[in-house]
């Protein structure tokens, strides 16, 4: 089926999203159904496997029993939701031995058990949405010592959810995988900030005046200093203040230095004469 296609990077063999998911599909349902619903966690459509009984509901590709896949990529990945059923899913390659040997994962066996074609093994899911990958060239190796060639068929049973089915021919790191291959979509973190531009100071425009009050706005210096040069609009003469004359100080005639006190002198007697003498007695 898909044996002369290019095989390189992503090889998905059942997306939700389309006009008909299932082309390559054949449904079984018995006590169940398979619809494609729209799930409130990714916001994407999915499809939707459920029944009462895993074993009789289930999707098969490819769709003829007698075709094979012939996906040569080593990695299966599988995006499904854990509905807290029983689920399974069963992988049949075919190793350089030409033996088809068969690989069934379930979330309902504790053991692993290695039959000569079959190889039953227990997997655990996390609640929510899980991304399942199974490197099929290890576990034939391990399994079967032999080395892996390639996938021939692909069959899931009930109950889970599916949002994409692919191969890859490594292991993809997030950061690596496209856009539609990841289930949250891009990180908001990758995203590039966008650029803020800034506004001139020549381009801001003058504060207006508060002429309901009737008082003058800033001075024009300050307008010119914060716009720019001058233009050539003639400007208004601020108001002076002019101060009343003040009256003239008297100036007073400068004083005869003052000496310091000093004792005061002794002063001669009056010459004694005859009229003093009278005068005295």
């Amino acid at each position: 089926m898909y044996r002369s296609a290019y095989q390189k990077g992503f090889l998905t063999v059942l997306y939700s999203v389309g006009s008909s998911p299932l082309t390559n599909w054949s449904s079984y349902t018995k006590n169940g159904y398979i619809k494609r619903i729209y799930d409130e966690d990714i916001k994407s459509l999915v499809l939707e496997i459920m029944g009462s009984n895993v074993s009789t509901t289930f999707i098969h590709c490819p769709s003829e029993c007698k075709e094979q896949l012939g996906i040569k990529l080593p990695f299966l990945v599988l995006l499904i939701k854990n509905m807290h059923k029983y689920f399974c899913f069963e992988v049949k390659i075919q190793d350089d031995q030409r033996f088809m040997r068969r690989f069934r994962v379930s979330n309902f066996q504790s053991k692993t058990s290695v039959k000569p074609f079959c190889t039953a093994m227990p997997m655990g899911m996390s609640p929510g949405w899980n991304q399942i990958q199974f490197n099929l060239a290890d576990f034939t190796r391990r399994a079967y010592g032999s080395n892996y060639l390639e996938t021939v068929s692909l069959q899931l049973h009930a109950n889970v959810r599916i949002r994409r089915i692919y191969f890859a021919d490594k292991l993809y790191t997030e950061a690596e995988l496209p856009n539609d291959y990841r289930l949250m979509g891009k990180p908001k973190d990758l995203k590039k900030p966008e650029k803020q531009f800034k506004v001139q100071a020549t381009a801001r425009p003058p504060s207006p005046l508060n002429t309901a009050r009737g008082e003058a706005g800033p001075s024009k210096n300050a307008e010119s200093d914060a716009a720019g040069p001058p233009t050539d609009a003639p400007s208004e003469p601020e108001p002076m203040l002019q101060k009343s004359p003040s009256p003239p100080v008297l100036q007073k005639a400068p004083s005869p230095p003052v000496s310091a006190p000093s004792e005061p002198a002794a002063e001669e007697p009056a010459p004694q004469t005859e009229a003093t003498e009278e005068a005295y007695y």
